[in-house]
């Protein structure tokens, strides 16, 4: 990656947006058509942090770093880590509220995985294609 971007953020839900602000302002200006694919996944990856791990525990906290590379933007949320591993959910019902993100953030990406890391935190990720004119 050519150019890295990160900031922490306090493991609240209305977080969340603040995050979704956060890359929209690294992307608008000279990326513009990455901006809501962008968006759209950091969101659903922070709310998954906040909502399914222990960076949404007291004085929890969740990163955000977005790097820059000639035909990529990769987006990593490093969350405090649980005792579940994220996964796309196989089978939805309308009345489901929730479980979509993955499968969004999968749909939107040319790539997405899950890394753990030394410290009981992890790593999840997507790469997705800078649109070149």
């Amino acid at each position: 990656m050519s150019a890295k971007w990160s900031r922490t953020f306090p493991g609240h839900a209305w977080q969340v947006a603040e995050a979704r602000h956060f890359v929209a302002g690294l992307l608008e200006g000279e990326h513009p058509g990455l901006v809501d694919d962008v968006v759209l996944v950091v969101g659903e990856l922070a709310a998954n942090a906040v909502r399914h791990t222990r960076s949404g525990c007291y004085r929890g906290w969740f990163l955000v770093v977005v790097g820059f590379s000639d035909d990529v933007v990769r987006v990593q949320v490093i969350d405090q880590g649980a005792e579940t591993e994220p996964r796309i959910r196989e089978h939805f019902s309308l009345a489901d509220e929730g479980g979509r993100g993955l499968a969004l953030v999968a749909a939107s990406a040319k790539d997405w995985g899950v890394r753990e890391l030394a410290d009981e935190g992890r790593s999840v990720w997507a790469d997705l294609a800078r649109v070149t004119v």
